[in-house]
C-alpha cells in the first residue's frame, strides 16, 4: 500500500492571473501558502485482479478504467496505464470550500500511482503533470497556482511567466515573524459551498480587457508588494494588502461575493480585522482575515461562525506510508 498526504492551500494575493488568458499576455504572480488540511490518497493492489476500485464519496467498481464514472480518476490511471488497484481518498475538507481541493486531490493521486509503480516524481513534475491533466485534458477553466502550491507547500511567491512556465520562490523571513503570521490569520467557514468553474470561466473573459484586466494588473502588483513586505518581516502589510485585493476581485465576475458574505466581511472589519477575503474563486466556503490577536475573542463572537483551527503546512505532497506489497497467490 502506498499513501500520499497533499496539502490544500490558502491565495493570499494575485489570484486570477494564473489564468493562460491573461500570463500569456502579461505574466502573473501569485503569493500562497499551504495550511495543515490535507488529502489523503491510499493504493493498494485490488484483491480481484480484473477489478479497478474506487473509494470517494461514492463506490466504483470496475472492469475497464474506461467505464470510470469520476474523471480525474478515469484520466489518471488511463495515463499512467493503470488497473487493478484498490483507491480511496479522504479529505480534511470538503470540496467547494475554496481550498484548491480539487487540484490537492489530483496532485496527491499523481504522486501516490507514480509511487505505487515505483517511480520518484520531482514537484515540479507532479505540477506540471497535475496542470496538464487539469487544464489541457479536462479542459477547467483554472489557472496553475493550486496545482503547484500542492505540490511544492510552503509559503511561496509563483511568478507565471508568458511561455507557460512558472518560477517558485520561497518568502525568506524571520521564524518569530513567521510564528506571528501564523497566529494573526482566522478561517472561518461561511457554510456556503460553491462551483468554481462558473465564476473562473467569466473571470477568465473580463481580465483582459478594460478596468477588469487593469484590476488584474493591480492585483498581480499586490503580490510582488506582498512578497517583498514579507521579507522584511512586515507581517501586518497582509492585513492591508488582503483588503485591498478582496476589494479589487469582487470587481472581475459576478458571484464572487453576495450579501451574507459582504455582511461577515463587514462585521470583522468593524470587529478588528485589518484585512480579508474569501478563498478560492468565490461565492462561498472559507473567509480568511488577518486579525492582531489581542482583538481576535472580539471577531470571533461578533462572526458566530465556526472558525478553522490552522497552521501553515512546509512539506507539500508527501509519501506517509509504504507497505509492502501482498502476495498474489
Amino acid at each position: 500500500m502506498i499513501i500520499t498526504r497533499t496539502p490544500f492551500r490558502m491565495s493570499f494575493a494575485g489570484g486570477g492571473s494564473d489564468i493562460a488568458s491573461f500570463y500569456e499576455k502579461h505574466g502573473g504572480c501569485v503569493l500562497s501558502t499551504t495550511i495543515n488540511k490535507y488529502m489523503y490518497i491510499s493504493v493498494h493492489p485490488s484483491f480481484e485482479s480484473m477489478d479497478t476500485v474506487l473509494k470517494y464519496s461514492q463506490t466504483e467498481i470496475v472492469n475497464d478504467v474506461n467505464e470510470i464514472n469520476h474523471k480525474y480518476f478515469k484520466e489518471v490511471l488511463n495515463m499512467l496505464r493503470i488497473s487493478g488497484v484498490e483507491i480511496t481518498s479522504t479529505a480534511d475538507v470538503p470540496a467547494g470550500t475554496g481550498l484548491g481541493s480539487s487540484s490537492s486531490f489530483t496532485v496527491g493521486l499523481l504522486h501516490a500511482l507514480y509511487s505505487y509503480k515505483g517511480k520518484f516524481v520531482s514537484k515540479e513534475k507532479l505540477a506540471q503533470k497535475a496542470c496538464e491533466i487539469e487544464i489541457e485534458h479536462l479542459k477547467n477553466p483554472i489557472g496553475k497556482q493550486d496545482q503547484y502550491a500542492a505540490a511544492y507547500g510552503g509559503l511561496n511567491y509563483y511568478q507565471f511567466n508568458k511561455d507557460g512556465s512558472v518560477f517558485v520562490e520561497p518568502i525568506i523571513m524571520k521564524n518569530s515573524m513567521y510564528q506571528q503570521l501564523e497566529k494573526n490569520l482566522m478561517m472561518f467557514y461561511t457554510g456556503q459551498l460553491h462551483s468554481a468553474s462558473k465564476i473562473l470561466k467569466e473571470q477568465s473573459g473580463n481580465i483582459t480587457s478594460g478596468d477588469k484586466e487593469a484590476n488584474q494588473l493591480r492585483m498581480c502588483e499586490l503580490a510582488r508588494e506582498l512578497k517583498d513586505e514579507l521579507q522584511h518581516n512586515n507581517i501586518d502589510a497582509m492585513g492591508e494588502i488582503l483588503h485591498e485585493g478582496w476589494t479589487l476581485k469582487r470587481t472581475l465576475a459576478n458571484g464572487i461575493s453576495n450579501p451574507v458574505i459582504d455582511e461577515y466581511y463587514d462585521v470583522a472589519m468593524k470587529h478588528g480585522a485589518i484585512g480579508g477575503k474569501l478563498l478560492g474563486a468565490g461565492g462561498g466556503g472559507f473567509l480568511l482575515f488577518y486579525v492582531p490577536e489581542k482583538r481576535q475573542q472580539e471577531v470571533r463572537l461578533a462572526l458566530n461562525l465556526t472558525q478553522m483551527p490552522i497552521a501553515l503546512d512546509t512539506q507539500g505532497s508527501a509519501v506517509i506510508y509504504v507497505g509492502l506489497k501482498p502476495d498474489i497467490f
